[in-house]
């Protein structure tokens, strides 16, 4: 089973970037405790070192869903500003939420244009008589990327189609953020006053449990105990 979260400070402040940068963590390590297999698939920097605006983390595992519901949700700190260390503030939420899995359609050779063009620089007369750099264009896209790292026309074929599909890729990873951004805002506003979970201090502890997700804990507990 595959599972995606977005842990997401919105437009929160610095001090919500440093509080998703805590809580990747915590998921990360939590993920790894569960024998899941995660995988950060973006993570974007926040404005100070160290601190995170926005990670997506893909989940893979027999108790992922259940993993996924135990943290979907508004995440609370509690603590002093480490940016502002005057400002009167103590409460940070962030928002973790499931998001729709990856909608990554298989790219056919039909759907990639590929050009033959003269390779640019240095590099003696060989480029100017041959034509072996590779332009790929995804037409459904128009992403395109150019290869010219080699003398084989081939071998730079080989290297475009990898590029334009990582490109691909990070296109998509970008779509996919900017609509859970939006998600999420309209979240924060219903879900501040009930947080999933809530940690304390610079040092990051877990201060409380909420009940009504004790049934979900014992269920994952439970297959974790007959998966081993």
């Amino acid at each position: 089973m595959e599972k995606i979260i977005q842990i997401t400070a919105g437009r929160g402040p610095a001090e919500c970037t440093w509080v998703v940068a805590q809580v990747l963590k915590k998921v990360l390590e939590e993920a790894n405790a569960c024998q899941l297999e995660a995988t950060v698939l973006q993570r974007e920097k926040g404005s100070e070192n160290g601190t995170v605006e926005s990670a997506l983390v893909l989940l893979k595992g027999h108790s992922a869903s259940v993993f996924v519901n135990s943290w979907t949700g508004t995440v609370q700190w509690i603590g002093q500003s480490t940016f502002r260390k005057f400002h009167k503030r103590k409460n940070w939420f962030i928002g973790i939420f499931e998001v729709g899995a990856l909608q990554c359609q298989a790219i056919s050779e039909k759907d990639i244009q590929y050009q033959a063009m003269r390779s640019s620089g240095a590099g003696g007369q060989h480029v100017n008589k041959v034509s072996s750099a590779i332009r790929a264009t995804h037409l459904p896209t128009g992403l395109s990327t150019v290869a010219m790292d080699s003398r084989s026309q081939h071998q730079n074929k080989k290297l475009a189609t990898e590029r334009i599909l990582e490109k691909i890729k990070h296109h998509e990873l970008e779509a996919l953020k900017k609509l859970e951004n939006n998600q999420w805002e309209n979240q924060l506003n219903v879900a501040r006053g009930n947080p999933i979970r809530t940690f304390q201090g610079s040092d990051f502890k877990k201060q409380k449990i909420e009940k009504r997700y004790k049934p979900e804990r014992l269920k994952l507990k439970k297959q974790m105990h007959d998966e081993g």
